[in-house]
């Protein structure tokens, strides 16, 4: 009698026990797949930090030998003064063409997008020009209408004066009222500040007092006379200034980068310690339920 009535239980128990192994092996199955997903992620990041260790060396020399022809250009330049006047603004925003750099790109076109807006509420017209594929992405969508040049994949060859130069051509054939220069200025491995740079135009120098211009251009001797190579001095000013911004955003890529990769390998090892702990626990209550299911046999036998 009394085994009638326990051989029904015993085999619900048997059923429900071999139901909670299937689903203890499915979970361990899955835990085990993200972990190896988490630790191949892991391997990918450290390696990029690498990568961007090895390139922040290289470009921080190229960055630290342009300087001495870069920076007189534009102390020449920044002795002029500059009136602040209503008319058209180029803003020129300096991105690059891969991501996975942190807010490198985003706070380009931050400012770009909040300068444009900003001279739009004035009643100016904005206008935009850029190098590297993430800026043209991040603004094409609502302000295509105000792009007169982009320029991309600029990184696939390395970075010369000829091709800052190539880039100051088509600024100078645009003309621009006033032009800003949005780029990322390099301070240090962990800090860099984006900054928008207002630059001489053609425009504002031929509009600009003769005697302020002669004061402040005086104190340079010129052979032949300043006037007669002003307009290459200035394209050779553009140049510099796209130049030197170009390698300085290059340096604070490489770094904003090297850190964000920094920061994904230890997140990726955090997660890896959490779904590791999941994976043991999971593991150590299939044993246990195991261990059970034995006793209970023994018990029932």
């Amino acid at each position: 009698m009394f085994a009638r009535r326990v051989a029904p239980v015993t085999l619900s128990l048997a059923q429900g026990a071999i139901a909670q192994q299937s689903r203890n092996a499915a979970s361990l199955k899955a835990l085990k797949a993200r972990m190896r997903s988490f630790e191949n992620m892991k391997k990918i990041t450290k390696s990029m930090k690498m990568v961007a260790a090895a390139k922040l060396k290289h470009d921080e020399r190229r960055m630290q030998m342009a300087q001495p022809f870069v920076l007189p250009v534009k102390e020449l330049f920044a002795r002029l003064p500059c009136e602040d006047k209503s008319g058209a603004v180029t803003f020129f925003g300096m991105c690059s063409d891969k991501g996975l750099c942190g807010g490198v790109n985003t706070q380009v076109a931050k400012s770009c997008r909040l300068g444009m807006g900003e001279e739009e509420g004035k009643g100016n017209v904005a206008k935009y020009m850029g190098i590297g594929a993430k800026g043209t992405a991040a603004l094409k969508r609502l302000w295509g209408d105000r792009f007169t040049y982009s320029f991309e994949e600029c990184a696939k060859v390395a970075w010369t004066f000829g091709a800052a130069s190539i880039v100051a051509e088509k600024i100078a054939a645009t003309n621009p009222t006033k032009l800003k220069v949005v780029s990322n200025e390099y301070k240090s491995v962990v800090a860099y500040d984006t900054v928008a740079a207002d630059i001489v135009t053609m425009d504002q120098a031929l509009t600009m007092d003769r005697s302020e211009f002669s004061k402040a251009m005086d104190v340079y001797s010129f052979e032949p006379s300043i006037y007669e190579v002003w307009n290459d001095l200035h394209e050779f000013y553009y140049a510099s200034v796209v130049h030197g911004a170009y390698l300085e955003g290059a340096v604070s890529e490489q770094s904003s980068r090297m850190n964000a990769m920094e920061s994904a390998s230890k997140n990726a090892n955090e997660m890896l310690e959490k779904i590791g702990l999941q994976y043991n626990r999971a593991r150590q209550a299939k044993i246990t339920t195991e261990l059970c299911e034995i006793i209970s046999g023994a018990s029932a036998v």
